[in-house]
């Protein structure tokens, strides 16, 4: 099948409508009592999976994209990539707005001192940066650059599970298979998997503190 400039149209708006289901189910939820007794919580955890799950989509893309010898389908990559922030993002601001009251000074304390929130924040700032050089005439600047930083994209892949990981305090199972899912993901580019393994192994090493 030979993906056409009018499919990719109508894949770009299926995801947009598709993320902004997500946001209104998330916003109905919230005004109706629907993400549990702790609501701060709740939002929580809907962010971050949607950040975590996005992030992932925008991995598989391209594994998929060159099994099916279906080249014009990394046009809807960055989109989905850009995605992945946005709700990490509104994650980041949950925390900071809900938990913290918007007290950047004591946001830097905890992300200094926690570092299941170090991790987290390193992903987050992989994201923005990615967010921010994904246009096209960024790339033209860049040249060969470009890529070496888009490559960092990998590191989040492997902290954000990990963040998920050392922040909850019962029910690993999820966070553990995200984590596998990461590694499959990863196993795909089987040169990057062998270059990030000794930094995945030393954050692995780092005693967490969790809240």
């Amino acid at each position: 099948m030979k993906i056409m400039p009018r499919h990719i149209t109508g894949l770009k708006a299926v995801i947009h409508l598709i993320s902004l289901s997500f946001l209104a189910l998330m916003t109905y939820q919230t005004l109706t009592g629907g993400l549990g007794a702790d609501p701060v919580e709740g939002l929580s955890h809907f962010t971050g999976k949607a950040a975590l799950n996005t992030l992932m989509i925008t991995l598989l893309i391209s594994p998929i994209a060159r099994r099916f010898k279906l080249g014009q389908l990394v046009k809807v990559r960055r989109l989905v990539g850009l995605y992945s922030f946005f709700w990490a993002a509104i994650h980041l601001l949950v925390y900071l707005a809900l938990d913290l009251g918007f007290d950047a000074s004591l946001l830097a304390s905890e992300i200094a001192t926690r570092p299941y929130l170090t991790v987290g924040a390193l992903s987050w700032v992989i994201l923005l940066v990615l967010a921010i050089t994904s246009t096209q005439g960024i790339q033209r600047r860049l040249g060969h650059r470009w890529q070496k930083l888009h490559n960092w994209v990998y590191l989040a892949l492997l902290l954000a599970p990990i963040h998920y990981y050392w922040s909850v305090k019962s029910g690993i199972t999820e966070p553990v298979l995200y984590l596998a899912t990461a590694l499959i993901l990863l196993s795909f580019r089987h040169k990057i998997l062998r270059r990030w393994l000794p930094v995945l192994s030393s954050f692995s090493r780092t005693p967490s503190t969790r809240s």
